[in-house]
């Protein structure tokens, strides 16, 4: 997955990174980046300013789809995918995303398009999703879980 691999080229961390591991490379990388360290010139601050932003959007994505957070919030998600249904979804270049009845929405990353054409062509789009998607492909939550 291009979009994965980016990011961690970004922090320079490998698919082996714990959690920990990406909040030290990140903490490092932003003390190294961090705008108010280069006051001296304005062009070096807005530099600073553009690797920082990447670098922010970059661990947070990462740790969006992180084992470690899919474990933790599995329960949730767990709820949503078996009781909620889906409201809306929208395809672009393999990343399904999803918004389901209880407020939630989710990408899934890595969806053929074939897949995508099957869901939009399923009488049944829930059961379809239920059975090929949601335990088929990468997901991270796009939108606040709703208790």
């Amino acid at each position: 997955m291009k979009r994965i691999d980016r990011h961690r080229a970004i922090l320079g961390v490998d698919i082996n990174s714990s959690l920990e591991d990406l909040k030290k490379v990140y903490r490092k990388i932003m003390m190294q980046w961090h705008p108010d360290k280069f006051q001296h010139s304005e062009e070096a601050k807005l530099e600073a300013e553009q690797k920082s932003t990447k670098l922010i959007a970059s661990y947070h994505f990462l740790v969006s789809v992180h084992p470690e957070t899919h474990a933790a919030s599995f329960d949730a998600y767990k709820l949503t995918i078996t009781e909620a249904s889906i409201n809306d979804f929208e395809f672009k270049s393999e990343i399904l995303r999803v918004v389901f009845s209880d407020g939630n929405e989710y990408e899934y990353y890595g969806v053929p398009k074939a897949i995508y054409v099957k869901l939009i062509n399923s009488d049944t789009p829930d059961r379809f999703a239920r059975r090929h998607i949601y335990e088929n492909y990468l997901y991270r939550s796009t939108s606040k879980i709703v208790s």
